[in-house]
C-alpha cells in the first residue's frame, strides 16, 4: 500500500515509517517545509486547506502531527496545541473525504489521539467506551477525534489511537527521565498512587501498522500495555533496573508550582487504561510487563551507543 504519514520525523513517526517500509509498504511524508520534501512527499500547512488531489494517490493516511504537550501551558502554547491538532486534523479529514468520494482513495485515516481523553479517573478501569474526562487535554482529545468526522462520514475508515506514555530509551519521556534516575535523585511524583499507563515504542509502531493493514479496525482504540502501573511502581521498577535508589518524593505542590495545569493533567493524573479493542481484534503486545520492557529498552540503548 501507499501510506502517507504526517509527523514522520517524530519518535513515533520514525518508528512507524521504518516498520511499514520493512513490511514493503511505500511510505511518503506530509511535510511543512517543501525544501525538505523527498520525491512523492506532500507539502502542506496544517492550518490551511489541503487540495484533495494531492492525497488522492494514497491508500492510507497516518496522521501524527501536532505541537508537543510536554511544555508549560501558557495561553499561547495551549492555543498552538489546539490548532495544531484540531485544525490540522479537520483540514486533512476534509481533503480525505473529498478525495475518497471522487476516486475511492484514501481508504483509511489512522489518527493520533491520547489517553488524556479520559482525564484523571483515580482507580477506574478505562476502556474505549468510558466517558471523556475533564481538563484541557481531555477537551483537546475530544475535539481532535471529532475533527476526523468529515472523513468518516464520507466512508473513509477512520481509527484513532488513544496512546499512553510511549517508552523508549532513545527519546520521549523515558529518555528525559533517565539522567535523574541514573544519578539516584529521582523519586515518585506526589503520592505516587496515580496510575501511569504506558506502551513500548515498538508496540506503538506495530499497533499503528496493525490498524493500517487490518480493514476491520476503526473507531477509538486504547494503545496502552495491559500492565498499567502506579507512578510509585514505575519509579521503583526503573530504579531497580538501573540499580539506583528512588527514595525521594517530589511533592505535588512543587510540581503544580513549576508545571501548572500541565503537571496536574500529565504527571499527577491517574489513568488506568485497558487496550480492550486492540486485544479483541487480535493484536498481541510484545512488551506486556514493565520491568522486562525497560530492561530490553536499556539493552538496546547500550547496543546503539
Amino acid at each position: 500500500m501507499r501510506v502517507l504519514i504526517s509527523g514522520a520525523s517524530g519518535l513515533i513517526g520514525e518508528a512507524i515509517c521504518s516498520l511499514l517500509s520493512a513490511r514493503r509498504h511505500e511510505v511518503c511524508r506530509l511535510v511543512r517545509d517543501p525544501a525538505k520534501a523527498r520525491r512523492d512527499d506532500v507539502a502542506w500547512q496544517p492550518s490551511a486547506p489541503l487540495e484533495a488531489a494531492r492525497i488522492a494517490g494514497f491508500d492510507v493516511i497516518v496522521h501524527l502531527a501536532g505541537r508537543s504537550v510536554a511544555t508549560l501551558w501558557t495561553e499561547k502554547a495551549k492555543a498552538e496545541i489546539w490548532r495544531s491538532r484540531v485544525e490540522g486534523t479537520a483540514n486533512l479529514a476534509r481533503a480525505a473525504a473529498e478525495a475518497f468520494l471522487a476516486g475511492g482513495r484514501p481508504r483509511a485515516l489512522i489518527g493520533g489521539s491520547a489517553i488524556g481523553y479520559y482525564g484523571s479517573r483515580g482507580d477506574e478501569e478505562l476502556v474505549e467506551e468510558s466517558k471523556p474526562g475533564l481538563g484541557f487535554l481531555a477537551e483537546v482529545c475530544r475535539a481532535w477525534e471529532d475533527a476526523a468526522q468529515p472523513a468518516a462520514m464520507a466512508g473513509v475508515r477512520v481509527a484513532q489511537m488513544r496512546t499512553a506514555l510511549v517508552l523508549d530509551a532513545s527519546g520521549g519521556a523515558l529518555a528525559r527521565m533517565l539522567p535523574a534516575f541514573r544519578l539516584g535523585v529521582a523519586g515518585k511524583l506526589g503520592s505516587g498512587r496515580q496510575w501511569w499507563s504506558w506502551v513500548g515504542l515498538a508496540d506503538t509502531a506495530r499497533a499503528f501498522a496493525f490498524a493500517v493493514e487490518d480493514e476491520q479496525i476503526h473507531g477509538a482504540l486504547n494503545l496502552a500495555a495491559p500492565d498499567a502501573v502506579t507512578n510509585a511502581e514505575f519509579t521503583r521498577t526503573l530504579g531497580r533496573v538501573l540499580h539506583r535508589p528512588t527514595l525521594l518524593t517530589v511533592p505535588a505542590f512543587v510540581l503544580r508550582a513549576l508545571g501548572g495545569d500541565m503537571a496536574l493533567e500529565m504527571m499527577l493524573a491517574s489513568q488506568k487504561v485497558m487496550p480492550r479493542r486492540l486485544l479483541e481484534a487480535g493484536f498481541k503486545f510484545e512488551d506486556v510487563e514493565l520491568e522486562p520492557a525497560l530492561r530490553k529498552m536499556l539493552r538496546q540503548e547500550t547496543r546503539q551507543k
